[in-house]
């Protein structure tokens, strides 16, 4: 069989831009802004209003990390989802034989922290693949919010519009199927140097999203669907065994997605 024994793939915990996310949910200007951008098509004075908050917010720099992407640590609850998941992996999959790990702190971080729950983790190989780094959001990083961005920058919000999610790319990011190409040469990787092996990954978002649309032929449609209802949690396994009886060269058959073991 070309592929490998076992494919696990899991998301890095908890980070301090998810817990931002959730501060933005509750912040009174935030909510009186997002009432004004969900209703600016019903009442046109709400364009100005939302825009106005918008730069309000802009500048206060509340939802910013005013750091890259690639360094946004996990949370202490973040850490633990890591340690818990390292305990109850050992009872699903045998030990590895590699570790791929994306090279963003977060994800870093929930790697070595598995290794507390699971210490022999700490003996298999850990690489780090730059191609499985989340999903690049160029210029929007600095806005803290996509939406905040479009009141900003209308022509954006035209474009973001026109394309749609799946196609539209953000100034200096990337789109979905960027991942994917990326992704694509990824398991490339996985026929050519760990057929046959119990590989384990960490990753990201959209990464994980994009590994599944890939090995399962996903359209532009089934993708967003997917994305929609099924969301990768933080901490959340998802297993492929390989099927050696199962076409030319066998293949991966997902056996679990997203699963909670904290």
């Amino acid at each position: 069989m070309k592929w490998p024994n076992t494919l696990t793939v899991i998301r890095h915990g908890e980070s301090t831009y998810n817990i931002l996310k959730d501060k933005k949910k509750n912040d009174p200007l935030y909510q009186e802004f997002l009432a004004s951008y969900n209703n600016r098509d019903k009442e046109p004075k709400n364009i100005e209003i939302a825009r106005n908050l918008a730069q309000v917010i802009f500048d206060k720099g509340d939802y910013s990390l005013g750091k890259g992407d690639f360094e946004t640590p996990l949370t202490t609850n973040g850490t633990e989802q890591a340690i818990l998941t390292g305990q109850k992996l050992k009872k699903l999959i045998k030990l590895p034989d590699v570790i791929l790990v994306s090279p963003y702190q977060r994800t870093i971080d929930t790697a070595l922290y598995a290794n507390d729950g699971w210490s022999d983790l700490a003996s298999v190989p850990m690489v780090e693949d730059e191609r499985l780094r989340e999903k690049e959001h160029g210029l929007a990083l600095l806005y803290g919010d996509w939406r905040i961005l479009n009141m900003l920058h209308p022509e954006q919000e035209m474009l973001h519009h026109l394309e749609g999610e799946y196609w539209y790319r953000y100034p200096q990011g990337e789109n979905t199927p960027d991942v994917r190409q990326r992704n694509h040469s990824l398991l490339e990787t996985m026929t050519r140097e760990y057929s046959g092996q119990d590989v384990l990954i960490f990753t990201h978002h959209i990464s994980i999203l994009a590994l599944r649309a890939n090995m399962e032929r996903l359209d532009a449609n089934q993708y967003m669907e997917l994305d929609e209802n099924e969301k990768p949690i933080n901490c959340g396994v998802t297993i492929y065994r390989g099927e050696p009886d199962q076409g030319r060269d066998g293949r991966l058959v997902l056996d679990m997605y997203n699963q909670k073991l904290y």
